[in-house]
């Protein structure tokens, strides 16, 4: 990476005074961004946009120049998860099925971040259809975790923690199905928020699991995160499960203080459930920093509440049992007929077989597999519907819990980023790296993971979790806890 000075990590903000001020260009930072992804050693992307980085930066270049008004995102270097589509890019949802696809219409979520000016530098590397806790589910190949090389980013968003982890984008965008935003920005130290379902379109996403499929902001702090979100959220004609909830100010929300200042003068309430820290598989070092983060909020002016979820360790199950279900219902499209990877054959039968065979990953076909066997008649109502009824009670807790408090705090993942390949012999104990994440997507409520300290060298995340909506006051929780803990990286 000679030739180009390293400069101290961009926020959203800075970068946009910067440009705005003609401090620097969005084209400069779109190349010095390009360098960096050239010599990255982490296979954070699959594919890079060069051609779309430099034509968007040139526009924002345009605007500055002539001294118009700049959008919020303006030169924000981006990265964009291999699950959304985006038109003339090639999108393969890390998977060797769709290695050549391209799609002809950009996600939602990506034409607001777009409009808003960010420049997308590339499709970051994900586990295949975001079916993973590690990014070594990818068929291009697993992700290395910026903190550690011999360490998993964490998934299925573990291209994107790593570009942002790794400054090779300001920001990213992931997606959540049981963590998959929140676990692996734990895992690379940065922020990851898992919106309200519907908050933000799923509009041109590849689906996994319809119902708990959650598009969302990571960044460097919980600012830019707001930032992100505020573009980003919002009702969508093309997505008839978007809310038709107003969207706050975000970003002018994080200037109010909510440890010890709620509505009222009353304090803060955080919920800390009885079955988190007794949990057997949490590490010593994530419960210790965990529980540090704790008591520093509690001094700060938050009141600490003992709560229970008492359905909570049955969320890993009823997870796998209602996503494989949904995943092999959306995933029988791939079947070599309309488009992606077609294998040749003597017959359709056995193109069908041959293609699905070739193009899915062991991890896809496991869960398809097990999705087909809980939706067959004879197993329907002892697995699928009573995963349904638990998902429902699972709901209730959470509703039954913030009743008594204002949000619910416990630690993002139970251990710190495992080596690679680690848990590959045994997929359940890769499962379970998702146990604390898993219940707000059940239960469709927003939650967020900022960072709270190190165990053993490696980060470990808190989590905030929220009524549904309350993804303001998620942001000004997370906003305040930097200011406790200091600095937050990139700013």
């Amino acid at each position: 990476m000679s030739g180009t000075p390293r400069t101290p990590p961009w926020t959203i903000e800075s970068l946009r005074t910067a440009i705005a001020e003609r401090q620097t260009t969005a084209t400069a930072e779109a190349e010095r961004c390009l360098e960096r992804i050239a010599a990255d050693p982490t296979h954070a992307y699959l594919t890079v946009s060069a051609e779309r980085a430099r034509a968007q930066a040139a526009r924002v270049d345009a605007l500055a120049e002539k001294g118009d008004p700049l959008p919020a995102l303006a030169g924000v270097t981006l990265a964009v998860k291999d699950i959304f589509s985006t038109a003339g890019l090639r999108t393969t949802c890390g998977s060797k099925i769709l290695e050549n696809y391209v799609p002809a219409y950009d996600a939602t979520a990506v034409e607001r971040i777009e409009a808003a000016g960010a420049v997308i530098v590339g499709k970051a590397n994900c586990d295949e259809f975001a079916m993973g806790s590690s990014t070594e589910n990818s068929g291009y190949g697993p992700t290395r975790n910026p903190r550690a090389l011999d360490r998993v980013p964490g998934g299925s968003s573990g291209g994107s923690a790593a570009a942002v982890a790794g400054e090779l984008a300001v920001a990213a965008l992931g997606t959540d199905t049981g963590g998959s935003i929140r676990q692996p920005a734990a895992f690379c130290g940065i922020v990851g928020l898992l919106p309200t379902y519907g908050r933000v379109s799923r509009f041109g996403l590849a689906a996994f699991a319809s119902s708990l499929d959650h598009p969302g902001p990571m960044a460097r702090s919980a600012r830019d995160a707001a930032h992100l979100l505020q573009v980003m959220a919002g009702a969508d004609a093309r997505d008839a499960t978007s809310a038709r909830e107003p969207v706050p100010d975000y970003v002018a929300g994080l200037e109010q203080p909510v440890l010890a200042g709620r509505a009222g003068g009353r304090r803060l309430r955080l919920g800390v459930p009885r079955e988190v820290f007794g949990h057997p598989g949490i590490e010593p070092g994530v419960a210790e920093a965990v529980q540090a983060a704790l008591a520093q909020l509690e001094l700060a002016g938050a009141e600490l509440v003992s709560i229970s979820l008492p359905r909570s360790p049955a969320a890993i199950a009823v997870y796998y049992v209602l996503a494989t279900a949904e995943a092999s219902s959306n995933l029988a499209r791939y079947d070599g007929v309309r488009f992606g990877h077609r294998a040749p054959a003597g017959t359709l039968a056995e193109m069908y077989r041959r293609t699905r065979d070739e193009g899915f990953g062991a991890e896809v076909k496991r869960r398809i597999l097990l999705g087909t066997y809980v939706l067959s008649a004879g197993y329907y109502d002892a697995y699928y519907r009573k995963a349904q009824q638990v998902r429902t009670l699972i709901a209730r807790d959470f509703a039954a819990a913030f009743a008594q408090v204002d949000l619910i705090c416990t630690p993002t993942t139970p251990t710190t980023a495992f080596r690679l390949g680690e848990k590959a012999a045994d997929p359940l104990e890769l499962y379970l790296a998702d146990i604390f994440t898993v219940p707000a997507d059940l239960a469709g409520v927003p939650a967020i993971s900022v960072p709270c300290g190190d165990s053993q060298g490696l980060p470990v995340g808190l989590q905030f979790v929220g009524p549904a909506f309350s993804e303001g006051t998620l942001l000004a929780a997370a906003h305040e806890w930097e200011q406790l803990r200091g600095t937050p990286r990139g700013t």
